[in-house]
């Protein structure tokens, strides 16, 4: 009799025993993650002000995000996290486990909504601010009193700003806002905006660049200024060295750069054709009047441009005009005769 009790104790046991084995295994698989394969698959849940664990494990069940709600508020009570969830809203994936879950909710980096937007090369002021209001993200008019007169302190904080302080200058912004393409908050500040294309810009002037304005004995300003020019002449990327070129030998010489985008600049518009009676505007931006270079940039140039800007090509050109083909590319001469007859190539073309 005592042997049979025996033996069924031992069957107890081992019943008992695969039992806990069994509940332990499907535990741990729970707390695995509903889909590993949902990598870029995310949902945004709210975690209300004021849940506890069960109302948190109701919500994530209900949103897919994990197995079992039981298993769940185990996890979290048994390492004693059950205090620290932070109520918002946050960007979470089937991918991630709980405990990854659980390391989300706490941690407070709620979801944020971004907002993309491009500034192409060749943007002015006037046009990243339409682009701002046109994504929400500022208010046109006030951007531009913004950039005519930044304060003091974000002139402190980008030294190279105060190069562009002559009061000849419509912008003081103009040129320094680097083109590319930014992401930002749905709430962003636009001055914080601002603060981070300017950032962009002082990243791109690497160290040769600055040595090389050294060596060229130009300044930061001087240096953005020829870039904006090369950028809204050039049209093709192959272009950009020889135009560069071209406006250092003018500049050698004090032959006036007679610039078109410089009367577009004034004009506020881009037109194909200018009159006699546009270049005869009166601004110190015409350089059709006035010697050197214009006061400040005319728009926002790309790194080839500036790198164009610092690495002229050695030519010995002085004219250009555009082809009016389809290759965006310009005729270059080296005597004014040559430059006629290349415009009235250009004429041939257009017809």
């Amino acid at each position: 009799m005592c042997r049979w009790i025996f033996i069924g104790f031992l069957i107890i046991m081992v019943l008992a025993a695969g039992s806990a084995a069994g509940a332990y295994y499907y535990y741990n698989q729970m707390l695995e993650p509903v889909d590993p394969e949902a990598t870029e698959t995310y949902e945004v849940v709210d975690i209300p002000s004021g849940s506890n664990t069960g109302t948190i494990a109701g919500i994530l069940y209900e949103e897919g995000l994990i197995h079992n709600e039981l298993v769940f508020r185990i996890y979290v009570y048994h390492h004693n996290l059950g205090q620290d969830f932070i109520a918002g809203q946050y960007e979470l994936s089937p991918s991630m486990s709980i405990e990854q879950l659980v390391d989300k909710i706490r941690s407070g980096a709620v979801y944020a909504e971004t907002i993309w937007f491009t500034i192409p090369e060749g943007y002015t002021v006037t046009d990243i601010a339409a682009r701002l209001e046109e994504k929400g993200l500022a208010e046109k008019d006030s951007f531009l009193d913004f950039a005519a007169e930044p304060p003091a302190d974000l002139i402190e904080a980008f030294p190279f700003l105060q190069e562009a302080g002559d009061p000849d200058i419509d912008y003081q912004l103009e040129g320094y806002l680097f083109p590319d393409t930014y992401e930002v908050y749905s709430d962003a500040d636009w001055r914080d905006i601002v603060e981070l294309m300017l950032r962009r810009t002082e990243r791109v002037i690497i160290e040769e660049y600055r040595q090389r304005m050294e060596e060229k004995d130009l300044s930061f300003h001087e240096i953005m200024t020829i870039a904006s020019l090369i950028e809204k002449e050039a049209r093709v990327d192959h272009e950009r060295a020889i135009i560069s070129g071209v406006i250092y030998n003018r500049l050698a010489i004090d032959q006036l750069l007679q610039i078109d985008a410089t009367i577009q600049y004034i004009l506020g518009e881009t037109r194909e054709f200018l009159t006699y009676e546009d270049l005869e505007v009166e601004s110190p931006y015409n350089t059709y009047q006035n010697a050197g270079l214009p006061p400040g940039p005319i728009a926002a140039p790309g790194e080839a441009s500036i790198k164009a800007a610092l690495y002229p090509e050695d030519t010995d050109y002085y004219y250009y005009n555009y082809k009016y083909d389809d290759s965006g590319e310009h005729f270059f001469s080296h005597t004014y005769e040559e430059h006629m007859e290349n415009v009235r190539r250009a004429e041939e073309n257009l017809d």
